[in-house]
């Protein structure tokens, strides 16, 4: 059933040109729909990423979105379903673990302990919106980590976690635009300091673990940044600004960011689960980070 609500900018991103039979196969998909794509423009290259664009004249449902999606991705392209007319980005926020980072740093933390697979599985179903209470779930999680020694934190950082790829690079154009750049995250302040200065985030918010005697106690300091908690941060970010969240980009890859997200001007799922690619406005599976400069 086509919404006649709004019209859509198609957006189709990839490493390498975009394939001709790819826009045939699009537009033929979008026929079955009763949209007519219209191609705007010729293909775009930055030197890293090609784009294509088309107009869409109807909004189009999300069972009609992935069905397109699925055939962009046959031909190593992500696809974006972005606002006919997105207002002016401001603000950069996004999430660190598996989205900035290749890690959940918490369950590589419990590496040390040999309670990664519990505390993984933990972390999975809360991702996956199988576990809807985030606070509880990062308690049970980690409680797990009572007695790890607090250097295992720096081996974290310095043998196993790395910027995903485009992150750098999302950064640099990001402050190059002038736009406030905030990392908010569900996970610790000792990683989100840290990156904060690798990278030149603006501000960073996160949870901070208790340390006593050199050993992490198995708590939390403080409020549990959960979902809504990422999303007030940027609400507040964007209340500073003078300026909404219709003027923010919101990148993540779980559950709990889906708040956040939600209203943003362009919502970003990177390598992300399902339930967030499918109200994602842009779902990143073939490009890197970066590529998100290229959308407004």
């Amino acid at each position: 059933m086509i919404n006649a609500m709004s019209k859509l900018s198609i957006v189709a991103l990839s490493r390498n040109p975009i394939s001709k039979k790819l826009a045939f196969e699009l537009k033929d998909q979008a026929l079955q729909y009763g949209a007519n794509l219209h191609t705007v423009g010729g293909e775009i290259s930055n030197g890293a990423y090609f784009l294509a664009h088309w107009e869409c004249p109807h909004d189009l449902e999300i069972s009609q979105r992935e069905t397109l999606r699925t055939i962009a991705a046959r031909f190593n392209s992500d696809l974006c379903f972005l606002k006919d007319h997105p207002a002016q980005i401001k603000v950069l926020a996004m999430d660190m673990d598996s989205t900035l980072i290749n890690i959940e740093c918490i369950d590589e933390i419990a590496d040390f302990t040999g309670k990664k697979s519990a505390v993984a599985q933990i972390t999975e179903a809360t991702m996956r919106g199988e576990i809807k209470d985030f606070k509880e779930s990062l308690r049970r999680r980690v409680a797990l980590l009572e007695g790890v020694a607090a250097n295992s934190l720096e081996a974290v950082y310095r043998e196993r976690l790395k910027p995903n790829p485009g992150a750098a690079e999302l950064l640099a154009g990001a402050n190059e635009r002038g736009l406030y750049t905030l990392l908010v995250s569900g996970g610790f302040t000792f990683f989100t300091e840290k990156l904060r200065t690798q990278l030149g985030f603006q501000q960073a918010q996160a949870n901070t673990l208790e340390i006593l005697d050199g050993k992490l106690t198995g708590k939390v300091l403080g409020d549990i940044v959960d979902g809504a908690a990422k999303a007030a941060y940027l609400d507040q970010a964007c209340t500073s600004l003078g300026c909404s969240k219709a003027n923010a980009v919101a990148m993540g890859d779980g559950a709990n960011d889906l708040i956040m997200m939600n209203g943003s001007g362009i919502s970003v799922a990177y390598q992300a689960k399902p339930i967030v690619k499918e109200k994602a406005d842009a779902a990143f599976d073939h490009v890197g980070l970066d590529a998100a400069l290229m959308l407004f």
